[in-house]
């Protein structure tokens, strides 16, 4: 498959990768159904980690199954597959070639009482694997954070000497960061500016509110009106080195099909790269699940 325009321009902003990171991010932006577009849909399960089975699976039981993940992304015509190291393995054999997949290289659990987490795979596991990049999760705001900081800048770079390209989840928690400033839109550009300082080939936030948390920062957002979710989406972009780096917002917690539908559409308004969108799928019944991601396709794609 030739490269699209979009995709060379998107490629283009990465100047000092080399050409096994870009082979990997044009695997991953030309696979599927919004292959060649410049927008993505990533699939990810590490939801079994953060929440436990039952809270994830049991409201749909075929989820259990590693292979069901990896299925629905590839029937879904989805851009990638992302899922900590045993689900990957579960279906590694099986599934081999057919999407791209990302290693979630760290993960924590529900009783954990800090923001952190624990480092639970390997560069050489994502290498055996055959996947296009590693995922690693930050927690800007807490205690923790430079030592998260330290561990990815290190894994990021083995990563890229082996040509695979590395996302960065930026989740701001923790420290002196309240309840109410985690989804702040001050709270969010910055979190995804630090993932882009740290070299994230593709930056995984959530969408912010309207809310401006920083007392420091409330004047640099004055007089300006963040109603609409579509500008705030185009402000993490510009905060993301102008839009030279891959974007993509968190589906977030289990919603009515419309908000997710409406996520989209301010996403793509905003000039966001995309959704990567997992319990909103996966705890739907699959033929449902399969109808809400094929319309998010045609709303990436400007149809709907």
């Amino acid at each position: 498959m030739s490269t699209s325009k979009a995709v060379q321009k998107i490629l283009g902003n990465y100047e000092s990768d080399n050409p096994g990171v870009k082979a990997n991010l044009h695997h991953i932006l030309m696979q599927g159904k919004l292959g060649g577009t410049g927008k993505l849909i990533i699939l990810p399960v590490d939801q079994g980690f953060e929440h436990g089975p039952a809270r994830s699976f049991a409201v749909n039981p075929p989820a259990y199954d590693p292979h069901y993940h990896y299925q629905i992304a590839i029937d879904a015509g989805l851009s990638a597959y992302a899922a900590p190291l045993g689900m990957l393995e579960a279906g590694a054999d099986t599934f081999a070639g057919q999407i791209p997949t990302i290693l979630k290289l760290n993960s924590s659990n529900s009783w954990a009482s800090g923001a952190n987490q624990a480092v639970t795979a390997s560069v050489d596991d994502a290498l055996r694997l055959g996947c296009s990049a590693i995922g690693f999760t930050i927690y800007p705001g807490s205690d923790d954070v430079f030592e998260m900081m330290e561990e990815i800048k290190e894994l990021r770079a083995e990563a890229a000497s082996v040509g695979i390209a590395t996302v960065i989840w930026s989740y701001p928690r923790g420290g002196h960061l309240p309840k109410s400033g985690e989804l702040a839109l001050d709270v969010g550009a910055y979190a995804a500016h630090m993932a882009a300082l740290l070299g994230a080939h593709i930056i995984k936030v959530k969408l912010p509110s309207n809310h401006i948390e920083q007392e420091e920062a409330k004047k640099a957002y004055e007089g300006t009106d963040w109603s609409k979710q579509s500008d705030r989406v185009r402000h993490v972009v510009q905060s993301s080195f102008a839009g030279r780096r891959i974007v993509v917002f968190s589906g977030g917690a289990a919603k009515g099909a419309d908000a997710v539908y409406q996520d989209a559409r301010d996403i793509r308004d905003g000039g966001g790269n995309g959704s990567i969108i997992g319990r909103n799928t996966f705890q739907r019944p699959r033929d449902e699940a399969l109808t809400m991601l094929a319309k998010l396709v045609n709303i990436y794609k400007g149809k709907e």
